[in-house]
């Protein structure tokens, strides 16, 4: 249920809503606009309260269920585009923001070399795996705590904020320590112990769709970061599983349209994953800026043939420098920039 104050409503009448729900066992969540707040009354039997005990109350506008499965995660209880901002970088404005770099951190002149690259090129942050959830357990698993402390020295060195992946719900700490941004990947998206985690951690948090979820249990899977009190999460797209089999993962670019009328949070693309292949990723990372993605998230290696990770799918970075002319030319073309 969404109560909306009024323009300019006072702390007591805000405070009154807020200890109406709580007396009726409900939990709450504000939304402090610039004029207006927006109070969010959940709990699993909302649908038993009528709207009349909110409606009536001081100061309040308007009072509305939220029907869908998710709530926090909804235009309804935010109706103004969210932005999530990393070290001075906005991500869902104007903006296109590139965050680029190898699908793994191998070694230190590897990251080094991938980071000023991608530096170059434009990207404004930098990507990286320290932890790598595989599917088999023989593959390479990430340098994991060592590869924390290169992508700190690249952070410091190359002056670009970090991205990497947080799989256990116990280094969540450990992770952000070394990282501005933490992401959540497609195997992990409905492990509830760590979005839980992550949510406490108050860290923007990119949070990648599961490779067999729907849109309406991603966005449910968002709320379980927003309910802790972190507000800076930021949607992936990277493909999902369907009986196509000409690349790694069918990229559905109409997710990103359908993200943005129902919810307010920002939207980004990882195209390197759903296309499986480099020959494809700029295809589609031109797509997903046209169709109004907030960013993308690319491999990008020194050397992809001798990648531990995702070679394939990586691209080198004198091909990634020229996506990024292209990219440029999209985002201008429909009133961004890069």
């Amino acid at each position: 249920m969404i109560v909306e104050m009024k323009t300019g409503a006072s702390k007591d009448a805000v405070d009154t809503v807020v200890q109406r729900a709580k007396s009726l066992g409900f939990n709450i969540q504000l939304n402090r606009g610039t004029d207006k707040v927006v109070v969010a009354i959940l709990g699993s039997n909302t649908g038993q309260v009528a709207t009349d005990i909110f409606a009536v109350l001081p100061e309040v506008e308007s009072v509305t269920r939220i029907m869908k499965p998710y709530k926090l995660a909804s235009r309804e209880f935010m109706g103004r585009d969210s932005i999530v901002s990393v070290n001075g970088i906005e991500i869902g404005g104007k903006c296109v923001v590139i965050m680029a770099g190898p699908c793994a951190v191998e070694s230190e002149k590897q990251l080094m070399e991938a980071a000023r690259a991608v530096k170059k090129a434009g990207a404004s942050v930098l990507r990286g795996g320290a932890f790598k959830p595989r599917t088999s357990p023989f593959s390479f698993q990430g340098l994991e705590e060592a590869g924390l402390k290169l992508l700190e020295k690249a952070r410091k060195q190359i002056g670009m904020p970090v991205i990497t992946e947080v799989v256990d719900p116990h280094e969540v700490d450990l992770v952000a320590g070394s990282s501005d941004i933490l992401q959540i990947g497609s195997r992990n998206m409905q492990n509830y112990a760590l979005l839980t985690e992550v949510g406490k951690s108050r860290r923007p948090t990119v949070l990648k769709r599961g490779f067999s979820c729907t849109i309406t249990e991603w966005l449910t899977a968002a709320d379980y970061i927003l309910a802790e009190g972190n507000d800076q999460v930021i949607l992936c797209e990277r493909g999902i599983r369907t009986f196509e089999d000409s690349t790694r993962f069918s990229l559905d670019i109409s997710a990103i349209p359908v993200l943005k009328r129902s919810s307010h949070l920002p939207v980004i693309v990882d195209p390197s994953h759903a296309a499986g292949h480099f020959a494809l990723v700029p295809a589609m990372a031109r797509a997903a800026i046209a169709a109004g993605a907030d960013g993308l998230l690319i491999e990008v290696h020194p050397n992809p043939k001798e990648a531990l990770v995702d070679g394939l799918q990586s691209l080198t970075p004198s091909d990634f420098s020229r996506l990024m002319v292209e990219l440029r030319a999209i985002a201008s073309s429909i009133g961004r920039y890069i």
